[in-house]
């Protein structure tokens, strides 16, 4: 499938319209790092899409009215976000040729606090492609929901590359793999449930806020370094090789494996952030003090609590719901929280 199958139809009516849609947010277990013109991602990617954290969205759609976008984020107008949705909008129109034929107001709110190392954008941008797809069905006529979605995926990737995996339940596949039938730069689809063990089904994903201010270097900058990292090729090749074992994982529930393979991709990320040039750092003390803890808390006790970034100093905390997450919650909550900056945790799971 190329770009060419999302281009948008021109037999359109339009009318003025309100849309309210919803999407979580989704945390990678083999990353996505460095990426190409138009939102292509360098390597194959996948993801758990969280079950509570999400963005709301409404979109107030005026009819043939100039063309504007105003934007409010938990009721407060913002005008950088607002330019940012203006732009995104006109790069899309050649696939949604009534895009630019009215005004839009846009209010959105998270479910989870700003800088919390969930990705807003990934949710937002998620909610907004479900918005306008919504539109677009209403103007241009429906299309089956599987169609729908990965339209919705494609629109959602050039507005935010991660938030293309938003769109479904589960695990999710970004990128082009030979492990993954089906699976696309353009897109992202949903892993296959029948290929996945039980025990990766029912799983909890605890964030520990160690720093809840703006990071130093944003992941679009983070990306762009890529280009010049002189380890780049190779991890984008160690991200493609990954999935060979990931797929026997999931099937056989070789929860050992599992963990081993996440927390390296983990740390493979923020490797190659020190690798860069300019180098950066995005890890806190409290960041490092915790992965030692979990490291101890797993040697002693061999429980099956684990860890995942994200581009940011917030620790994911990963365990299945197996009959041990009554002792591992109280291992975190006594032991792990003290590293955060106010007893900050925000508390997900991941459910299908």
């Amino acid at each position: 499938m190329t770009t060419q199958d999302f281009l948008g139809k021109e037999n359109y009516n339009i009318s003025s319209q309100t849309i309210a849609e919803s999407c979580p947010s989704n945390i990678a277990l083999i990353k996505y790092w460095g990426k190409y013109k138009d939102q292509i991602p360098a390597n194959p990617s996948i993801s758990y899409t969280l079950n509570h954290c999400k963005t709301n969205t409404k979109v107030e759609f005026f009819a043939n009215e100039p063309f504007s976008v105003q934007t409010f984020l938990a009721g407060n107008e913002e005008h950088k976000f607002a330019e940012k949705i203006e732009k995104y909008f006109r790069s899309i129109e050649q696939y949604l040729p009534w895009i630019l034929k009215g005004k839009y107001i846009i209010k959105t709110e998270n479910t989870f606090p700003h800088s919390s190392g969930i990705a807003s954008s990934a949710s937002g941008f998620g909610a907004i492609a479900k918005c306008l797809m919504n539109l677009d069905e209403t103007f241009s006529g429906k299309t089956s929901e599987e169609e729908s979605l990965k339209k919705a995926s494609f629109l959602a990737r050039l507005g935010s590359g991660s938030a293309c995996r938003s769109l479904y339940n589960g695990l999710v596949v970004w990128g082009e793999s030979d492990e993954i039938e089906g699976s696309s730069d353009l897109f992202a689809i949903k892993y296959s449930d029948e290929e996945i063990h039980s025990v990766f089904k029912d799983f909890n994903d605890w964030v520990l806020l160690i720093h809840e201010g703006v990071k130093s270097v944003s992941s679009t900058v983070g990306h762009g370094l890529m280009n010049t990292n002189p380890y780049a090729e190779r991890r984008f090749q160690e991200a493609r090789e990954n999935f060979v074992p990931m797929k026997e994982i999931l099937k056989s529930g070789d929860m050992n494996s599992f963990i081993k393979l996440v927390e390296h991709e983990a740390l493979t990320l923020h490797a190659m952030m020190m690798m860069s040039d300019p180098a950066f750092i995005l890890m806190k003390t409290g960041t490092l003090e915790v992965i030692n803890k979990i490291w101890d808390f797993r040697r002693e006790t061999s429980l099956p609590l684990f860890f995942t970034l994200d581009a940011g100093a917030n620790v994911h905390l990963l365990f299945p719901n197996d009959g041990s997450e009554d002792k591992i919650k109280t291992f975190i909550e006594s032991e792990l929280l003290q590293y955060t900056q106010k007893n900050g945790v925000v508390k997900d799971v991941m459910k299908f």
